[in-house]
């Protein structure tokens, strides 16, 4: 008898646990739902009401790692992933899945056109943040839509614009972010665009850090820092003049803590 109690107990310990665990609000896929786009996920909070006042928008693109046609890839790490960890995020979240190449700004903006059109979203407040591969589009979408997007984040990338396309970058709250040891993409790539804009004053907006020693995977530790998002939801299109937040910084103690309590590996996306 003691021992079915026993056994009955952890259950029901084991049952309290999960639900501890499991992530507030909805994630949803969509397929084809804008034609000739990417594949996404959308996570909706929990304090979502359809027809409800209107939310934020945080746009996250992976890196190449992640790409391919198996949506269920964009939850390896990131934003949707830092959610599924117990991160509360009270925004939609939109998670595209890039079957391979470049991220197009125009199929982005269409999927932003989408959302907008689909769900309640506060258009004064969309974020895009990214890395690698999707730091590269987060730096190409901020400077082709600059007066769409609130503030950005770009996580050891670069990007594709041409030097006159570059400008758009400098027109919006942007923190740039590079470990100096990272064998997948140098820091080069990221210290490119940051020249261009101090060479060009249109550095006013920019943040940049370039993290001393750090590897390329490191900064996927960013995506469950609560820092990050504090910074990015200072920012709003209603902001007149345009500001940057530089009121606090992120620090390697930041990144570490989060690392420890994650316990993710430090090679994981090395390769990304």
């Amino acid at each position: 008898m003691k021992k079915i109690l026993f056994i009955l107990l952890l259950l029901l310990a084991g049952i309290s646990l999960h639900a501890q665990n499991e992530p507030g609000g909805k994630f949803i896929t969509k397929y084809r739902a804008v034609p000739n786009n990417y594949n996404f996920w959308i996570y909706t909070p929990d304090d979502y009401e359809p027809g409800g006042h209107p939310l934020p928008l945080i746009i996250f693109l992976h890196g190449k790692s992640l790409c391919g046609t198996d949506l269920n890839k964009v939850k390896r790490y990131g934003v949707l992933n830092a959610i599924e960890r117990g991160k509360y995020i009270p925004t939609f979240v939109l998670a595209p899945q890039n079957p391979g190449g470049s991220w197009n700004p125009q199929k982005l903006y269409a999927l932003l056109e989408w959302m907008e059109a689909n769900y309640p979203i506060d258009s004064t407040r969309v974020y895009v943040l990214g890395m690698s591969l999707g730091g590269y589009g987060t730096m190409d979408f901020a400077g082709t839509y600059p007066d769409k997007i609130a503030a950005a984040m770009a996580l050891c990338g670069g990007t594709t614009l041409s030097d006159s396309q570059k400008d758009g970058l400098g027109r919006l709250p942007m923190w740039i972010m590079h470990g100096t040891a990272d064998r997948a993409v140098p820091v080069s790539c990221s210290k490119t665009v940051v020249e261009y804009l101090k060479k060009n004053k249109k550095d006013s907006l920019l943040r940049y850090w370039w993290l001393p020693g750090a590897s390329h995977g490191i900064l996927a530790r960013l995506f469950c820092l609560q820092k990050t998002y504090d910074w990015l939801f200072t920012h709003c299109l209603k902001d007149s003049p345009r500001v940057v937040d530089r009121s606090f910084d992120i620090t390697m103690d930041d990144i570490k803590t989060t690392y420890e309590e994650l316990k993710w590996s430090q090679d994981m996306f090395e390769d990304d």
